[in-house]
């Protein structure tokens, strides 16, 4: 029997909560299927099976809180060949014929020839019959392809005998796949929808949503404060934009918004002025001679920040694409901790919301 285990979560997290169980109690699965989900404050963590076997027990239900190596469940590796085994011991075998009075009966001599053996099945007309693509595919990258309305056929698979892991999914989406018209959504019933004339509801928050607010609330206690206000002229920006956006989108798949402008503003300004990206830690202070920029980006499971890398080095293109792709990684729940640490900078668009 295998426990499976709350695996390390990353720099400084120390607890989950447990988001989706993908298999039930006797499920068989596969090494390096997915089980369950696990949502941290930053991140959503898959925990694969580590060997082929059965889902005996689920220790832990959705919504429980989790921390590092508590266990989650059991998987019996013997499960499937052990089931097939006990299955084939526990019939009884068939009785053993006793020898007729006056001594066993002659075997008669077989003077026909043996028949003729089944022919082999030959290849249909064409060469062989094609491998389904749900066959060449891990799990894992089949889901990720259905929630960013990817065609999994259309993936270039790098495994072995061209197998479609999650990575290969992952750079298709990173490198401007076409997605799939998606299934409209059918809205879906609140679990506990409120009661007529109730006053209050109450919801349980997610880990994520907790630690959001934790570090707002701190961040409100420990970091100085000010806001100032600067009108700037951004006619000539606009004017460059509405030149450019067509013609950038049509031959480089990416769509020009305002982000980029503001992100190379924002690293010039700060290479202009090192000490808006500096950091205090003690009695000293850290100097940082790059810029990661953080994104605010606004998803249903809360607030997060991933940054793009270097943004001081890179040029306008690169910017938007890094940005296309952090944002959508964020709203898929697909970021992963290095999008999330290292961070020098951020920047939010409030104009989205209507925000002057």
């Amino acid at each position: 029997m295998i426990a499976i285990k709350v695996p390390p979560l990353g720099e400084s997290i120390v607890e989950a909560t447990v988001s989706r169980w993908l298999k039930q109690e006797g499920d068989a699965v596969t090494a390096g299927e997915t089980l369950v989900e696990l949502e941290t404050d930053k991140i959503t963590v898959e925990v694969p099976a580590l060997k082929a076997g059965v889902l005996t027990a689920r220790s832990k239900a959705e919504g429980d809180i989790v921390a590092v190596d508590d266990v989650l469940g059991q998987l019996d590796e013997a499960g499937i060949a052990g089931g097939t085994a006990m299955a084939s011991a526990s019939a009884d075998p068939p009785p053993v014929p006793k020898d007729p009075p006056g001594g066993p009966v002659p075997v008669p001599v077989m003077m026909s020839a043996p028949a003729d053996p089944p022919p082999v099945p030959k290849d249909p007309p064409g060469g062989p019959m094609p491998v389904p693509v749900m066959m060449r595919s891990a799990p894992a990258a089949r889901r990720t392809a259905d929630e960013a309305g990817v065609d999994i056929a259309s993936v270039p698979g790098t495994g072995r005998g061209g197998v479609i892991s999650k990575t290969d999914v992952l750079n298709t989406i990173a490198a401007g796949s076409k997605p799939v018209p998606a299934a409209p959504s059918v809205p879906v019933a609140p679990s506990a929808p409120p009661r007529t004339g109730e006053r209050e509801t109450r919801e349980k928050m997610t880990t994520r949503r907790k630690r959001i607010a934790e570090n707002l609330l701190l961040a409100q206690h420990s970091t100085a404060h000010l806001t100032t206000f600067n009108e700037i002229d951004m006619s000539a920006t606009t004017a460059l934009r509405a030149r450019l956006k067509d013609k950038v989108e049509k031959e480089h798949g990416v769509k020009l918004s305002f982000m980029p402008f503001f992100v190379k503003a924002a690293s010039m300004a700060l290479k202009a002025y090192p000490l808006v990206n500096s950091q205090i830690d003690g009695d000293s202070i850290i100097y940082k001679r790059y810029v990661n920029m953080g994104i605010a980006v606004a998803s249903d499971a809360g607030l997060v920040v991933p940054n793009v890398k270097d943004a001081d080095q890179k040029g306008m293109l690169a910017i938007s694409r890094d940005i296309a792709h952090l944002a959508g990684k964020a709203r898929s729940g697909k970021l992963a901790m290095d999008d999330l640490i290292g961070g020098t900078f951020t920047i939010t668009n409030g104009g989205v919301f209507g925000s002057l």
